[in-house]
């Protein structure tokens, strides 16, 4: 069952419908966005990354560092499969620096004959969301463990501790940090602090927070502190994503 929700894409509410839930799989989203030929979206960054079934093609998007402007080639839903912060790389086979605001064929990272197969599977009718699941259940069957240093350190960043705190909560050095966030995430713990917080102050505005209350309520020095960063990581004003 989807609920309704956003990952800061702006839409043309009259014919653009959006809706999430949690995945079967630990840390992942199952999204789906429906609309015209034509209309666009736009993505803001999150500290993720996806896998979308878009306009006949599996595509890995993100993660990101600025916003994206997606022009809708077919109508119809998009379906996608989102990872959590320093979830997705593994799963894909590559560093995340490499992925860092890139939109790439999957078949570019996983074997074309094994996408191929997926997108025909997709093209004929097959149900996207449950086929991307499986599909990603199947790949992380084969690979080793997940790096059991990036749940506490996403969580230690999240809650808005610093970086030099979360390195000591992770046991590494500020050094070992950056080398580790630059595999994991695409950028710096510094970096995804900052999408994080962006994130946090955009959910407690959509709940209805003031916007000055939702600044301090983060960590922003204030509302003008808050304008800017929103500005700069969403391309438009809070009350821009607040009405989308």
């Amino acid at each position: 069952m989807f609920g309704s929700a956003g990952r800061g894409a702006k839409r043309r509410e009259d014919i653009h419908v959006y809706a999430e839930r949690p995945s079967r799989i630990a840390g992942c989203v199952l999204w789906v966005s429906c609309g015209p030929a034509g209309s666009e979206t736009l993505v803001v960054p999150d500290g993720c990354t996806d896998v979308i079934w878009l306009d006949g093609r599996l595509t890995v998007a993100g993660p990101d560092t600025v916003p994206h402007r997606h022009a809708r080639g077919t109508a119809g839903a998009t379906v996608g499969l989102r990872f959590g912060p320093g979830i997705g790389p593994r799963l894909f086979g590559a560093p995340a620096g490499e992925l860092r605001d890139a939109r790439l064929p999957l078949d570019q990272l996983w074997p074309a004959a094994g996408v191929s197969e997926l997108e025909e599977r997709l093209s004929a009718g097959e149900t996207a969301g449950g086929l991307l699941e499986w599909a990603v259940s199947r790949r992380e069957e084969t690979l080793p463990p997940a790096d059991a240093r990036v749940e506490p350190l996403v969580a230690a960043l999240r809650s808005g501790e610093s970086v030099a705190s979360a390195a000591r909560i992770v046991g590494q050095s500020e050094r070992q940090l950056r080398r580790l966030a630059t595999e994991v995430f695409g950028y710096s713990a510094k970096t995804l602090q900052r999408i994080l917080r962006f994130q946090r102050a955009v959910a407690l505005a959509r709940r209805g927070e003031p916007l000055a209350t939702a600044a301090y309520g983060v960590g922003y020095a204030d509302q003008a502190h808050m304008a800017r960063e929103v500005r700069e990581l969403a391309g438009v004003p809070m009350t821009a994503l607040l009405s989308s």
